[in-house]
């Protein structure tokens, strides 16, 4: 898939802001707008390190200094917000981040979520997601949800030095989806928000796979034999220790495995095609553009 498949048009009346645009996702999703003419305000904690982009500013804002983001998003119409990195207080800096927002008139919050997000999902960190959801919606913005699937990306670092792929994951099935189809659909989104308000999008791939089906498309693609082998809860936790990790990102790595046993993480949606015109992008396509 090219970087910048599409031509998006900008809003009317104002530029763009965007979270996340040092990272894979955010970067992949201001390369499109930008490639498309979008003006831009790439809010960054470091501004130095924002991708040098046409038609796009930097400016500083970090999601837990609410001062710093009513003055990185005023005057800004619509704002695609990244989650946070993973830590134990992401919900706080995601709250806060939405209240400094609609303090400084945003009209429209367009937020990356997680499939299933939900008060009780197994995979503890859609429950962040589910909150932070909650919180925009409360906010009077206008808003878009894109809830992805397990990114396809992260599959082969689920495999071991060993190659093997362990977890509690059992004969459960999880839709991994591509980020630059979600970086399409993403900006898609960006382009006529208004088109979108109040929607919440499933993204994911076109099939949903077992850990082993997986493993037999690694196996194919990355010239080695990859196998998956189940673990038990407790084995899943006692093998992950030694990392010295915190509780909450135990759980969150354990939980991983147990959603998708859960059947949380089945399900395929269509609307990757129908947002960007073009279809989801298999496991296979993926892991080879990873090894090219």
């Amino acid at each position: 898939m090219s970087e910048v498949p599409t031509q998006f048009t900008a809003p009317a009346d104002s530029a763009v802001a965007l979270t996340g645009s040092t990272g894979r996702l955010g970067g992949r999703v201001a390369r499109r707008l930008a490639e498309g003419g979008v003006p831009l305000r790439l809010v960054v904690r470091r501004p130095e390190r924002a991708p040098k982009l046409p038609g796009a500013v930097a400016v500083r804002g970090d999601y837990a200094d609410r001062a710093a983001v009513r003055q990185a998003l005023a005057g800004t119409r619509t704002v695609f917000m990244v989650s946070a990195s993973e830590s134990a207080d992401r919900l706080v800096q995601h709250r806060a981040f939405v209240d400094a927002a609609a303090e400084a008139g945003v009209r429209h919050l367009v937020y990356v979520s997680f499939f299933g997000a939900a008060p009780d999902a197994t995979f503890t960190l859609a429950r962040d997601h589910f909150h932070t959801e909650e919180h925009i919606r409360a906010s009077g913005m206008a808003y878009t949800f894109l809830r992805d699937n397990l990114y396809a990306e992260f599959v082969p670092d689920l495999v071991g030095e060993d190659g093997v792929i362990r977890g509690p994951a059992g004969r459960g099935r999880a839709a991994f989806v591509g980020q630059d189809d979600i970086a399409d659909a993403a900006a898609a989104v960006l382009s006529n928000p208004d088109d979108h308000a109040g929607r919440t999008y499933d993204l994911t791939g076109p099939e949903a796979l077992t850990l082993d089906e997986a493993a037999a498309i690694l196996s194919a693609r990355l010239g080695r034999t990859v196998t998956y082998r189940p673990e038990t809860v407790e084995e899943a936790y006692a093998s992950r220790a030694s990392y010295g990790a915190p509780p909450w990102q135990l759980d969150a790595w354990v939980s991983t495995y147990t959603a998708i046993a859960a059947g949380e993480l089945d399900g395929v949606s269509d609307a990757v095609p129908r947002l960007t015109g073009h279809p989801a992008t298999p496991l296979a396509e993926i892991v080879r553009g990873l090894v090219d």
